[in-house]
């Protein structure tokens, strides 16, 4: 009485039953593969939100940081530079970027259409799909206003053409943007782009 040798590729008890657990698993892996992605697909939005607020908040801190630095005396060419801060953003998604000005009122996308709104104090950006965050600045009252550069002193002023106070930065937005606190009439944060 001998014992028959089994071997694993001779064992056939089960296979009428891998074709159907093949095809389970493979299922069960397609929905997983689709729930994640359509998961991120509603994430990416918030998580890109979060991502620009941290970079406006960071924005927040440099600038309140050089308020209370020294401000350049615009009237005198041998003046000190001012406190000046740097500010990294990368907003992809932004279709502009406003520092104490309100250039879209109506919030109809076109900012060309209607008096700019002086808002000191706050930082309003506003989405491609029209959606907008107003951060404010706490502390004293902060006047922005564009710069221009002075070719023949190599200085940058404030731009005196512009219909209102306050920065714009269109988007999409990705760089170095550079701000001069100034004595112009009283204290104000000027651009240097």
């Amino acid at each position: 009485m001998g014992v028959k040798k089994s071997s694993f590729f001779r064992d056939t008890r089960g296979i009428d039953t891998v074709p159907l657990k093949m095809v389970f698993y493979l299922a069960i892996t397609g929905a997983v593969i689709f729930l994640m992605a359509f998961s991120w697909n509603n994430m990416a939005p918030v998580y890109s939100g979060a991502k620009d607020s941290k970079q406006i908040n960071s924005a927040v801190l440099e600038i309140v940081s050089i308020q209370d630095g020294y401000a350049r005396n615009v009237q005198e060419t041998n003046s000190l530079e001012g406190s000046i801060c740097s500010i990294e953003l990368s907003l992809p998604d932004v279709s502009f970027l406003s520092f104490g000005v309100d250039p879209d009122s109506n919030l109809n996308g076109n900012l060309s259409d209607n008096s700019w709104i002086v808002e000191n104090n706050t930082i309003i950006c506003q989405y491609e799909n029209g959606a907008r965050n107003l951060y404010h600045i706490d502390g004293e009252t902060i006047i922005f206003k564009k710069g221009k550069l002075d070719n023949s002193t190599g200085l940058w002023l404030p731009d005196e053409n512009t219909e209102s106070a306050g920065i714009v930065i269109g988007g999409p937005i990705s760089g170095t943007f550079n701000f001069e606190l100034v004595f112009d009439d009283g204290k104000c944060t000027i651009s240097h782009f």
